[in-house]
C-alpha cells in the first residue's frame, strides 16, 4: 500500500515543476520573438541622404566616380573617386580641400571650370536656408565622405 502523501507530494512537486517551466517559457517567449523579427536596416545619416540626392548622379551611390561625366561637360574623365580623398591626400582626409570645394566648386587645372555644383549657393538658394543650415549640411556631407573612405 502507497502512502497518500507521497501522492500529493509528488503531484505538488508535478505541479511546481508546470508552473516554473510556464514561467520560463513566459520569461523566453519576448527573447525567442526578437530573434524571429528581421534586422532593421541601419538609419541613413543626414549627410548620406544629401549625398544620395546631390552627389551620387555623378559621383556614383558607392563614391567611386563611376556616375557619368556631365552631359555638358567637355571632359570624358569620370568624375573623382571619393572613396580615396584620404589617400589622395597622405593618408588624412582633406576636409579643409572638401569643405571649400563644396562651397566654392572645383576648378580643374588647365581646363577653366569643372562641372561640380556650387553646393553652399545651391542649398542657400534652393531651399531658403540661413547660412548656419547651409553650414550644417556640408558638414554632413563631409561626415558622410569620411565614412565611405577606402581603408
Amino acid at each position: 500500500m502507497r502512502n497518500p502523501r507521497s501522492k500529493s507530494a509528488a503531484a505538488a512537486h508535478v505541479i511546481c515543476l508546470a508552473s516554473a517551466l510556464c514561467a520560463a517559457a513566459a520569461l523566453a517567449a519576448p527573447l525567442f520573438a526578437a530573434q524571429q523579427k528581421p534586422a532593421k536596416k541601419p538609419t541613413q545619416t543626414a549627410g548620406a541622404r544629401l549625398y544620395k540626392q546631390n552627389c551620387a548622379v555623378c559621383h556614383g551611390n558607392d563614391g567611386k566616380g563611376n556616375g557619368p561625366p556631365p552631359k555638358s561637360s567637355p571632359f570624358t574623365e569620370p568624375p573623382p573617386d571619393l572613396t580615396t580623398l584620404a589617400q589622395r591626400h597622405e593618408g588624412q582626409f582633406p576636409d579643409v580641400y572638401v569643405e571649400s570645394v563644396l562651397r566654392n566648386g572645383a576648378s580643374v587645372q588647365d581646363h577653366g571650370p569643372a562641372e561640380m555644383p556650387v553646393w553652399g549657393t545651391i542649398f542657400k538658394a534652393t531651399t531658403n536656408s540661413d547660412q548656419t543650415q547651409v553650414d550644417r549640411r556640408i558638414a554632413n556631407l563631409i561626415d558622410h565622405l569620411k565614412s565611405i573612405q577606402a581603408k
